[in-house]
């Protein structure tokens, strides 16, 4: 995993956060492929002989590949290209494998960020986090954030430093 590119940051921008979603996602999709593996292994020795055991046997393995790539791979991918940063100016939300979206979210416009999670996910220590902002689409909802409170936090630290930033700087501006 590489992290967020620099030449998509601004002048003076740093990364706070790098964040993937949390890894909870991938233990269904890394649980089936062993059992794929498994079940379409004992099958394909079970095919009897004859004229049709090849074409049987190539079936079950092209079956067991649409399965392993729908089911395990396709959630991995998805996993890898979310994208959740904080930096000291923006929260830039980026997903998306084979086309992309993003969504950047200047902190000077954050109005509320909340989280919340079940139990599970508390013992897991992730949430779903909700950033209310001044603007058009107002509300981003990010799933399966990791460490879903402190991430609340450093958002709400880094609007108001940033949200001073900017009224020293304009500040200065009418001087």
């Amino acid at each position: 995993m590489s992290p967020f590119p620099t030449r998509l940051l601004g002048d003076d921008e740093e990364v706070v956060l790098d964040l993937h979603p949390h890894w909870k996602g991938l233990v269904v999709p890394a649980m089936l492929l062993p059992v794929v593996a498994g079940v379409a292994s004992y099958l394909v020795f079970l095919v009897p002989d004859g004229s049709v055991r090849a074409p049987l046997r190539w079936a079950i393995l092209a079956l067991a590949l649409v399965l392993l790539a729908r089911w395990s791979v396709w959630p991995l991918l998805k996993w890898l290209t979310t994208r959740y940063v904080l930096t000291n100016r923006r929260v830039v939300i980026r997903t998306g494998v084979l086309s992309r979206s993003g969504r950047d979210i200047p902190l000077t416009r954050v109005n509320d960020v909340s989280f919340r999670h079940g139990i599970v996910e508390r013992i897991l220590r992730c949430g779903t986090l909700t950033i209310e902002s001044a603007g058009e689409h107002g509300q981003v909802v990010l799933p399966d954030v990791p460490s879903v409170e402190l991430v609340q936090r450093q958002v709400l630290s880094r609007a108001q430093e940033e949200s001073l930033r900017a009224a020293r700087q304009s500040d200065a501006g009418r001087s």
